[in-house]
């Protein structure tokens, strides 16, 4: 097993294999080298991959060549591969491939059983034959499972791979309890995006190897991470069978920066955590199914966050009241479901400092909020979990909505007033008044859209955003040509992190390292 190198040491003996692609064998080569240098384990050249093919020679040049073990697949068009030939000559290259030196070779289990009676006698100590499955339809019942694993053992397999597909995250965990329970070596995979944390969570749970891409886009099968990410987001090495689980919950979720953040801090502070993009389309399902206390805490997003609640044992009074969690916790000692919501703490406390640091006040002399008059835009979750925070602190709360009734219904829960969005304009009882943004106006790809026209941001002395990409959006720059302070969604994004990192670790959270990363995005 190749050395993890630089990236210290390996919790998991889990490999990482590199497939090839390419359309001839010189740029495999080319594909080989740099598989080795992005820190594979080991190479799947795709013999079906290539324009032309002569068995012998390339074979020989391929194994002599490649700087990793090699292993060879020569997929046939019936198991989802390019190869349209006959399967004698398809096979016999297959055995040539183990007579010449490969440390592997795939066999469909259709073909299995008659492919390993023709080799015994020839069969190398060193090649270890793959008896592969692939389901592109479904994942099966976790007995269908046991079963497959049975017959392809039968069909004389040193190591087994199951590929199925994901219709839900959930079918997930069939293929982890048949991979921790295998008593053989073998590779659990489920394909799509929802099967994505298949190809990471693996190393927990002892799978054989998964796959990494050398480049992004440039996949053997839907749902491939790049090598990249398996090492340095996710810290593939440093997965064991006792590394906790955290992720973030939304649909969509592949754009989230979560991993990016919370990854890189567990890592600087030497916690076992992985932290994963889950995507979730019902949330009870996802929880009942991931019902270990191994799944230890989730962050919550779109559409979630008021679903979220509904799952949870108990409720922090906040988020009771919001109506939306955006942060669960999975008590260790009980797995029993604890949910908070940060979203406002992270939003409330940037907004404190922002006013701060402009009126030079230190922080013992209570909220700078209290008395202002605090004017939020949007009646959904977020602007609910303002609208409470900035109330909590003793402002006063006025809620603008595109529909006047939603900001009504908010107002009197709340305890505020309410006015239409449209009237925003022409709006100012006073100076110096607060503004929040939580709707989504201004948001990529939109950017050119505001929720309030720039003349009246001159009533204002702060204004914040909770849209983050762009970070600067049209609003706060023409707030801040406004002569408003302006806080941008980042700071929130930060604010809320910093809660959640405290919670699923039970450490300080590093807040300088945070800055840093979300300062490349």
């Amino acid at each position: 097993m190749g050395g993890g190198g630089v990236r210290g040491m390996r919790k998991n003996p889990t490999m990482i294999c590199a497939p090839i692609m390419a359309d001839s064998v010189d740029k495999m080569i080319i594909d080989l080298n740099k598989a080795k240098a992005s820190g594979a384990d080991l190479v799947e050249i795709r013999l079906d991959s290539l324009k032309s093919f002569n068995p012998t020679e390339d074979l020989k040049t391929l194994i002599t060549r490649s700087p990793l073990p090699t292993l060879f697949t020569y997929r046939p068009i019936w198991e989802g591969g390019q190869y349209e030939g006959d399967e004698p000559s398809r096979l016999d290259a297959l055995r040539l491939a183990m007579e010449l030196g490969a440390d592997y070779v795939d066999v469909e289990l259709q073909v299995a059983r008659q492919f390993n009676d023709s080799t015994h006698e020839k069969k190398p100590a060193k090649c270890k034959v793959i008896v592969s499955s692939h389901n592109y339809h479904n994942t099966p019942s976790v007995e269908e499972l046991g079963n497959l694993v049975a017959k392809i053992q039968a069909a004389g397999a040193d190591i087994v791979k199951i590929a199925t597909t994901a219709l839900d995250i959930a079918d997930v965990a069939r293929i982890f309890q048949i991979t921790v329970h295998s008593q053989v070596p073998i590779i659990g995979i489920v394909m799509g995006e929802r099967g994505l944390i298949s190809r990471i969570l693996c190393a927990k749970f002892g799978g054989y190897l998964t796959f990494g891409t050398l480049e992004s886009g440039i996949v053997s099968a839907p749902g491939q991470p790049m090598i990249k990410d398996l090492l340095d987001l996710y810290n593939f090495r440093s997965i064991g069978p006792d590394t906790k689980v955290y992720g973030i919950i939304g649909k969509p979720v592949s754009h989230s920066k979560s991993p990016i953040l919370y990854n890189e801090a567990f890592k600087s502070v030497g916690f076992n955590g992985v932290y994963v993009h889950l995507l979730v389309d019902d949330i009870a399902n996802f929880l009942q199914t991931f019902s270990s206390t191994d799944f230890a805490g989730f962050s919550c997003t779109i559409p979630h966050k008021e679903a979220a609640l509904k799952c949870c044992d108990e409720v922090d009074p906040v988020a009771k009241s919001i109506g939306a969690v955006n942060c669960i916790i999975r008590r260790q000692n009980d797995g029993k479901l604890f949910g908070y919501n940060t979203d406002y703490v992270g939003a409330i406390s940037a907004i404190e400092e922002g006013l701060r640091v402009s009126q030079n006040i230190s922080g013992a002399a209570g909220s700078p909020l209290a008395g202002k008059l605090f004017v939020v835009i949007g009646a959904g979750g977020a602007g609910k979990a303002l609208a409470y925070g900035a109330k909590e602190k003793g402002a006063r709360v006025v809620i603008a909505n595109r529909t006047y009734d939603r900001a009504k219904e908010l107002a009197d829960i709340v305890g505020g007033d309410a006015i239409s969005l449209a009237d925003l304009d022409n709006f100012h009882p006073e100076d110096g008044m607060i503004l929040a943004n939580t709707t989504s106006i201004g948001m990529q790809p939109k950017v050119e859209e505001t929720p309030v026209a720039k003349p009246a941001l001159r009533y204002y002395s702060l204004v914040f955003d909770a849209v983050y990409t762009p970070k600067i959006t049209r609003l706060l720059r023409e707030a801040e040509e406004s002569g408003a302070i302006t806080v941008s969604g980042l700071e929130m994004f930060i604010g809320q992190a910093y809660e959640q990192f405290e919670r699923f670790s039970g450490l300080p959270a590093p807040k300088e390292l945070f800055r840093k990363i979300m300062s490349k995005y």
